[in-house]
């Protein structure tokens, strides 16, 4: 068996309203996301026709949704409703890998990012 194309968005950020503390959900702070959508892109490359991919715009727009939408405790809950949304809104994706970057994490030593990565397929 062959591995799957991919179509990788990197950077989608938005501000989110996520964690555990009180000032988390009040004052937000950015979320960044990076998504790698596995699909057999075979049909939409044949036929040049955009019915027959994940159309990324929309895949980002959708992204950056939930991290505006509504607020989580955890960034693991977070990463697991975006992968969950691409695979029931984006029927050409059998899998995908959702990363959330967290780079300003309530962490009170010097850190570069926290970040969550989850992969959820159609099987």
């Amino acid at each position: 068996m062959s591995r799957p194309d991919t179509i990788t968005l990197t950077g989608i950020t938005a501000i989110g309203y996520h964690g555990v503390f009180d000032h988390e959900k009040r004052d937000g702070q950015p979320f960044i996301v990076d998504a790698v959508l596995h699909a057999d892109l075979a049909e939409a490359a044949a036929t040049d026709d955009l019915a027959h991919t994940a159309h990324y715009g929309e895949v980002a727009e959708a992204i950056a949704a939930l991290i505006r939408g509504d607020a989580f405790d955890l960034i693991e809950t977070l990463a697991v409703r975006i992968a969950e949304r691409i695979l029931a809104d984006f029927p050409p994706v059998s899998a995908v890998e959702v990363t959330v970057h967290k780079p300003k994490a309530p962490i009170q030593v010097p850190f570069g990012d926290v970040s969550i990565n989850v992969f959820r397929s159609r099987a």
